[in-house]
């Protein structure tokens, strides 16, 4: 049962004999209504501040939780960024590898490239060489030739059986001695520039051969070894 401190305030006994002095009690009435009042607002302001109070930490709580929920996600994120970033940093690792890998394949490829060139050109400048060779030697020994096959018409024929007959060819044979002589002179002349033409042409060939490959080309199979 609620009791209001006017209803205190306004509360009437019943008057007996040798009773209460009635000023006194209304005076405690009045005093207990007062304070009955008091306690009443005090209790009314206790409760509106619990109640504010209740409202700050329900709005705490949801500002930890909200911090909580915001921490979860952040670490989450955190963890997830750095798995990323391992991963990322994996495949970098492993693509800088294949790379490097890729990249020594094709400079394996390409030195053996280069090492077969260079055998082939050594291949075909043997060949020249020995085309060359074969060229000079051929054309010596068809200049030998020659100069055998011109000189047999300078060989004096045999003797006729008959003195008549030797007699005039001597004689013939003087004169034509006479005429042949300056074509001797001059065949000699001709066939000894032919060789010295022949045996400068040769040199120049050889020489054209040499300058035809560049310096330190002896030293190829030297290179070849440093290839390997």
């Amino acid at each position: 049962m609620k009791i209001t401190p006017l209803e205190i305030k306004q509360q009437q006994f019943e008057k007996s004999l040798r009773g209460y002095d009635v000023a006194d009690v209304q005076a405690f009435l009045t005093l207990v209504s007062t304070e009955f009042e008091y306690l009443i607002t005090k209790n009314k302001e206790l409760e509106d501040q619990i109640d504010k109070l209740s409202d700050r930490v329900k709005h705490y709580e949801r500002v930890e939780e909200a911090l909580h929920e915001t921490l979860q996600t952040t670490k989450e994120s955190v963890a997830q960024k750095m798995d990323n970033a391992r991963s990322e940093a994996k495949n970098t690792v492993t693509k800088a590898q294949m790379d490097a890998e890729a990249i020594v394949q094709e400079a394996n490829q390409e030195r053996m490239k280069i090492r077969q060139s260079i055998l082939r050109l050594l291949d075909k400048r043997e060949e020249i060489i020995a085309g060359i060779t074969s060229y000079l030697d051929n054309a010596k020994a068809q200049v030998d030739k020659f100069s055998r096959d011109d000189m047999k018409i300078f060989d004096v024929p045999e003797e006729a059986t008959t003195d008549s007959s030797v007699s005039d060819m001597e004689e013939t044979e003087v004169t034509d001695e006479k005429k042949k002589e300056p074509t001797e002179t001059a065949a000699s002349s001709r066939f000894a520039f032919d060789d010295e033409s022949l045996e400068t042409e040769s040199d120049d060939i050889i020489d054209e051969d040499d300058s035809a490959f560049p310096p330190g080309t002896d030293r190829l199979n030297d290179i070849l070894d440093e290839i390997d």
